[in-house]
């Protein structure tokens, strides 16, 4: 009960705990979508060239990085062995795009090794992984 010379307190609504949780939902989307991207070969610093074409995601990629390690999809395999690896991805009587990330300090001639093995695979469609300028 209310003496009648109290002054009248108005009615307040506390919004910081809503805000917490709108900042905790939009901290969820903006994680939840960092991931939704696909990484499709290691992380290298490529070349670049103001002719490059987007080309459609295909699931082979070698990768060679800065210190001439070849990887294949994200596996590290050793020179030798690229062809045949490349070769059992590939579906037979179909052309796959093999799409090669070089990293641009790495020796031209390890990066003409790896373009002339993938091309001796029948199926195979050699592409180079470049970045607009």
């Amino acid at each position: 009960m209310r003496l009648p010379d109290e002054p009248e307190v108005p009615a307040q609504i506390n919004i910081v705990p809503m805000i917490d949780v709108i900042f905790a939902i939009l901290t969820f989307f903006i994680m939840s979508t960092l991931f939704l991207t696909r990484s499709e070969g290691l992380l290298v610093n490529l070349p670049q060239a103001s002719s490059a074409k987007v080309q459609p995601s295909t699931p082979i990629t070698v990768t060679i990085d800065a210190q001439g390690n070849i990887a294949l999809n994200r596996k590290t395999v050793p020179i030798d062995a690229l062809s045949t690896q490349v070769g059992q991805l590939i579906k037979p009587n179909q052309e796959t795009l093999v799409i090669v990330n070089a990293d641009k300090a790495v020796n031209h001639g390890q990066v003409v090794t790896v373009m002339d093995r993938v091309r001796q695979i029948p199926g195979a469609k050699l592409a180079i992984a470049t970045q607009r300028p």
